[in-house]
């Protein structure tokens, strides 16, 4: 079945399905996987100390793939500087960049002179209009159900696309909830045209800097057992439940401001998860999607899977 949209035809791949930046473990063979499998694999930037890294970074990912992928800059991280970053990866001429957390401006005026390909995150109608005025190529739409950071207004998936698909003109991909065949057709049918994966892909053998005890509580946990941290100072984000978290939720309810926070919250607290399997020592990122997570299959198997589950319901709305 052919597949393009608008998603497939700006980013010059076959299928509408986009990975998520995720921050310290997007690294080469994952995006290089899910660009062979035909989607849009992306670099995390900002999870590496310098340019340098992610020049080499880049040039491994293009040593496994022909296929276009982008470089994801979450520039919110407490001010770090991205221009740096920024520049080494137009010198490499990458596909896409996408932006996530602060302020897109700058970033989009940085890369406006280039044929890269420009997508933004955002979490709010309002957002994604002064994206596109800005000059944004696509939005990418994120709801509550997603995982890693949020908007601050708690607006479901299923309400907030279809609200951004009518307010802007360029190109949306949806974000938040999606990890199978029903959610790409139900995110085309809010009038999307692509999806952005980043829990699901977690879950996949080729996110190799994910620890095993990471992917299986992706497998084994439910829709129930994320939480919300980091409301009180407002910066919302979706976690897995644990001791850790009951902690950082105990002292934002006891209103500790970030410097009682930014020890739990670190960026070292997240990899003690994610890299060692610690978990009783951090914390560990996942949208409500893992309830639909249930195996650790290859990125192409997952793409089949996808695909064969997105293709049988098409059929069968044509009967």
């Amino acid at each position: 079945m052919n597949w393009n949209t608008r998603v497939t035809d700006l980013l010059g791949i076959h299928y509408p399905i986009v990975q998520g930046g995720l921050a310290h473990l997007a690294y080469a063979e994952l995006a290089a996987a899910v660009s062979n499998a035909g989607g849009l694999g992306q670099v995390t930037a900002m999870s590496l100390d310098c340019p340098e890294q992610l020049v080499d970074e880049i040039r491994k990912t293009k040593a496994l793939t022909d296929k276009p992928f982008g470089v994801n800059f979450a520039i919110g991280q407490h001010g770090r500087p991205y221009e740096h970053m920024l520049e080494a990866a137009l010198k490499e001429d990458v596909a896409a960049v996408s932006v996530t957390g602060g302020n897109p401006g700058p970033f989009i005026e940085f890369v406006k002179d280039t044929p890269v390909k420009k997508l933004v995150l955002v979490a709010a109608t309002r957002q994604a209009v002064k994206a596109e005025q800005l000059g944004a190529d696509a939005v990418m739409v994120v709801g509550q159900e997603g995982g890693g950071h949020l908007g601050r207004e708690d607006i479901g998936t299923s309400v907030l696309i279809p609200q951004v698909v009518d307010s802007v003109k360029i190109p949306v991909i949806a974000s938040g909830g999606f990890g199978d065949g029903r959610g790409l057709m139900a995110a085309l049918a809010l009038g999307a045209e692509g999806i952005e994966m980043g829990t699901r892909f977690i879950a996949v053998k080729e996110c190799v800097h994910a620890h095993g005890t990471y992917k299986n509580a992706l497998v084994s946990g439910t829709e129930n057992d994320t939480v919300i941290i980091k409301r009180s100072i407002g910066a919302p984000a979706r976690v897995i439940a644990n001791g850790w978290t009951d902690k950082i939720l105990e002292i934002e309810k006891e209103n500790g401001g970030y410097e009682q926070l930014k020890d739990y919250i670190s960026g070292k607290a997240n990899q003690r998860y994610i890299h060692d399997g610690v978990e009783e020592e951090g914390y560990a990122w996942a949208g409500q999607v893992m309830g639909l997570i249930h195996d650790v299959p290859t990125t192409l198997e997952l793409f089949s899977r996808i695909i064969g589950q997105a293709e049988a319901i098409r059929s069968k709305w044509a009967d």
